[in-house]
């Protein structure tokens, strides 16, 4: 039996997961704490209409880096367990108690380049070359009771019924390229729009559709004592009568496994191994060398805000409308439908022959034997990917293909006090990210005396299950942001923001909103 039944799994998300570091990558869900933060270029990220009180230039790479690690019941230490303890972590009960039927797992991250953003009449530009990165897996509870239950006891795979379907992982990065401008229509509508020239760097979508075992066998302890010619000993009658009963305990045994699954790759570097003998895909294995642009695709982000009145302000905003077009070449695809394996008791039970018991037996369960062991080897890997298992045949990819960007919906109301130098508000956004969307609900709370100074306090309810808070400071040209503080292992949601910029133009009085 397999030592670490995640390994293989693992490895594949571990090795996506350096592919996205090799490219800097990024895409995280934008700093809703900055939303109401006036003095803030950052808030464009999440709606371009929100135009701050000063043009800006971000300093190269470091000037808005995102990074954002999340899940629907997992947390922080459990993560860490998964990678650092692929064998023992899901034997655990109180791992076990916090799981969730589904439990997703989205790691985000997001670098400028460069960007820069300046005024021009009651127009604002702002121009970005950014590097974006989603990573996204589902991970079912049934699996971690499979391998909870497989771990020591190898007769349980001998009496089991297991459907372990279900498991996901989806990969997104790539390169932006974006032009933007907001306009103030009058003293109280403001509308802005950025488009989005997109560098494929790489796409994976792997589903695990269908892996289903159900078993009822003899253990080898019974099958040798039946084998055994001590067993046969007796008289004719007693020996018709253990055929009878051994021809009747036939029937009733069983062994099934099935098994579906789809790749869909585009990254160049990434080979699909094959074995010699063995026409389905044995290994992984990424070349960074080779890495390059694998398509081409294109996104748009629409927004806008409206003072209802002097002091309440609501705004919306679509973020991420696009797609990009992988290419051909770069492409691969693999299916797995292997024929299932069905062992049938009736089959064995019908080779036993009452005339000529022993010998009959001893055929049947010789065949019986070798069909087992078969299975055996095969389940008791208990590996999720196991390549033997799943035999993912590569197919030729016909055409490109396209993949969806993670669009975002933002919807936001603020109410100011003392000049708006004091202000709260309420944000809702949907990021339709795979294989769920994340639905999120923030409070803030917003001090801004100053365009170099301000302040915002926030707690979203959802995401990190009501036990986090989020805090935004901007001092001068450093900012530095979160929305899930990390507050001990139990943490599900936990992200970090730093940007550094050289603030330049002001907004004209004239043209200023209220």
């Amino acid at each position: 039996m397999a030592t670490n039944k995640l390994l293989s799994f693992m490895k594949l998300i571990g090795m996506t997961f350096i592919m996205t570091i090799i490219t800097l990558p990024a895409n995280a869900q934008f700093l809703r704490t900055s939303y109401f933060m006036e003095g803030t270029h950052y808030r464009q990220q999440l709606n371009p209409a929100l135009t701050p009180t000063k043009g800006f230039i971000n300093l190269p790479v470091i000037g808005a880096v995102n990074a954002t690690v999340g899940s629907t019941s997992l947390g922080y230490q459990d993560i860490i367990d998964i990678i650092d303890d692929g064998d023992d972590f899901y034997t655990k009960p109180d791992f076990m108690n916090r799981l969730k039927d589904n439990n997703t797992l989205n790691v985000n991250f997001s670098t400028e380049i460069l960007s820069a953003g300046w005024y021009k009449g009651k127009n604002f530009w702002s121009f970005n070359i950014g590097l974006r990165t989603d990573i996204g897996a589902n991970l079912t509870k049934s699996m971690f009771t499979f391998l909870n239950q497989m771990e020591t006891i190898e007769d349980n795979w001998r009496n089991s019924n297991y459907d372990i379907s279900g498991q996901q992982l989806n990969i997104n990065a790539y390169t932006e390229i974006g032009l933007g401008l907001s306009r103030q229509i009058n003293s109280r509508l403001t509308v802005g729009a950025r488009v989005k020239a997109l560098l494929g760097i790489g796409n994976m979508e792997l589903k695990l559709n269908r892996i289903a075992m159900s078993a009822n066998l003899p253990t080898d302890q019974q099958i040798n004592e039946w084998s055994n010619d001590s067993y046969w000993s007796g008289s004719l009658g007693e020996i018709e009568t253990k055929a009878k009963d051994l021809k009747a305990k036939f029937d009733n045994y069983h062994a099934n496994l099935t098994v579906g699954a789809e790749l869909k790759s585009s990254f160049k570097g990434l080979e699909l191994k094959e074995e010699e003998g063995k026409d389905y895909v044995t290994d992984f294995d990424f070349d960074s060398g080779n890495l390059g642009i694998a398509g081409y695709g294109f996104g748009i982000d629409l927004g806008a805000s409206y003072k209802i009145l002097d002091n309440l302000t609501v705004s919306a905003s679509i973020l991420d409308l696009g797609f990009i077009s992988w290419s051909k070449s770069s492409t691969k695809i693999a299916s797995a439908n292997p024929d299932p394996i069905n062992i049938k008791g009736s089959t064995y039970a019908d080779m036993i022959n009452i005339t000529d018991p022993q010998n009959s037996v001893k055929g049947a369960l010789n065949q019986l034997q070798n069909d087992t062991e078969n299975y055996m080897d095969l389940v008791t890997q208990g590996d999720v990917l196991n390549y033997d298992m799943l035999q993912l045949e590569v197919g030729e990819a016909k055409e490109s293909r396209k993949s969806r960007l993670a669009s975002t919906l933002v919807l936001g109301a603020e109410y100011g006090f003392f000049n708006n130098k004091l202000a709260v508000g309420v944000l809702s956004t949907t990021r339709f990210v795979q294989p769920d969307a994340l639905t999120e609900l923030t409070l803030s709370a917003n001090y801004r005396p100053k365009s170099w100074f301000n302040v915002a306090l926030s707690y979203s309810a959802i995401q990190s299950a009501g036990k986090s808070f989020g805090l935004g400071l901007k001092l001068g040209p450093i900012f530095l942001g979160t929305d899930y503080m990390f507050l001990g292992k139990n943490s599900n949601s936990v992200n970090g923001f730093i940007g550094v910029s050289i603030p330049l133009n002001k907004r004209k009085a004239c043209c200023k909103q209220g």
